[in-house]
Parts: C-alpha cells; structure tokens; sequence
C-alpha cells in the first residue's frame, strides 16, 4: 500500500480513519482558505482540493493526499468556523429551530510511478435542530466547543441534545464522509484500507 497522508489538522476527521482501520500520516495543509464559489458543494469541493494539493506538491514517490474541507449551508448563506464567540453565537441562532445542509468535500490526489490522478466529490446531510433558548446558546458557546467548528457546532460533542433530525451520512457532519470516501476509492481502484 502506498503513503496516505491527510491534508487536515481536524482530530475529527483523524479519529474517524483511525476507527476504519486505515493507515495514515497527518500533514495539516498551510493554505489560505479563500473560497471563489458561491455554490457549497463547489465551495467545499474547492477548499478540499486547495488543501490537497497544497501537501501534495510537498511529498515524493508513491502517495495519496486525501484533503478535507466542510461547510453549513443555511438560508443562502455559507457559514464556515465562526471568528470568535459573538459570531458563533449569531451563527447558532440562525440555525435553532430550523433545518440545514452541511456539505463535505474530499479531494484525492494519488502519485504512482509517473502516474497522476486527481479525484474531488462532495456529500450533503440535512440537520434539523430543536428550539434553543438564548441561554442554551451562549451556554453552549461557552464550552469553547463550537469555537472550530463549521456551523459553530460539533454533532459529536455536547451540542448532540440540540439535534432533532439528520438524513444522510452522519459521519459527514462530524468532518468526513467516510463511506463515501472508501467507495470513491474502491471505484478508483486505490487500496486505502489493510484488512
């Protein structure tokens, strides 16, 4: 099996290939984010392959770079980490009570030989959460964990009692659609998984 770095700092997204079993290195990509689109599975899909190639263009022989980027997408607006706790806390009161996207993009770059090949997608899952009084917000907000998080929240922490509904792949709002990305990769034929 060839290297496989991932492009992210996100511990997320790193426990989440550990839990499957996958072999990698981490190499947080340096890039500024600076998103062009206007549409957020291109927005996601753009940021994941400037983080991806931003390692890439680092490493030699034999590798896939796998990058990562998310996004919430709320009443046409795309809401990325929020700067400071103020920001989070407009960010949670325009999502409570309501429903909203978030979408992942994955970008993977694979050397082999002098081979090259470049493959990005995104996935999307619907989050519904229950009314949050002012209270709950800020409460939350305080915890410090919405602080790197897109949407200004983490599925997986301790905002889990303000979720209502998600349809679609769970593991995609917690930073990486993992399924996804083992199917694109079979499809592609990379090995990525040492069974």
């Amino acid at each position: 099996m060839k290297e496989i770095i991932l492009a992210s700092a996100s511990p997320r997204r790193r426990e989440l290939l550990s839990q499957a079993g996958i072999p990698f290195l981490v190499k947080p990509s340096q890039a500024e984010e600076h998103i062009t689109a206007t549409d957020p599975g291109e927005a996601v899909e753009e940021l994941s392959l400037l983080k991806c190639r931003d390692i890439y263009m680092k490493t030699k022989g034999d590798v896939l770079v796998i990058g990562a980027d998310t996004v919430v997408a709320a009443e046409g607006e795309i809401l990325g980490k929020p700067s400071g706790k103020e920001e989070a806390v407009q960010m949670l009161r325009m999502l409570q009570g309501k429903e909203h996207q978030v979408y992942t993009g994955v970008t993977l770059m694979e050397r082999e030989g002098k081979t090259e090949r470049v493959h990005t997608f995104y996935e999307k899952t619907q989050v519904c959460f229950y009314t949050m009084t002012e209270e709950e917000i800020r409460a939350y907000v305080e915890t410090g964990e919405s602080m790197d998080k897109a949407g200004a929240y983490g599925i997986q922490g301790r905002f889990a009692i303000f979720i209502k509904e998600i349809h679609g792949d769970y593991n995609n709002v917690v930073g990486l659609p993992l399924a996804r990305l083992y199917q694109e990769c079979k499809k592609l034929g990379i090995e990525i998984k040492e069974w």
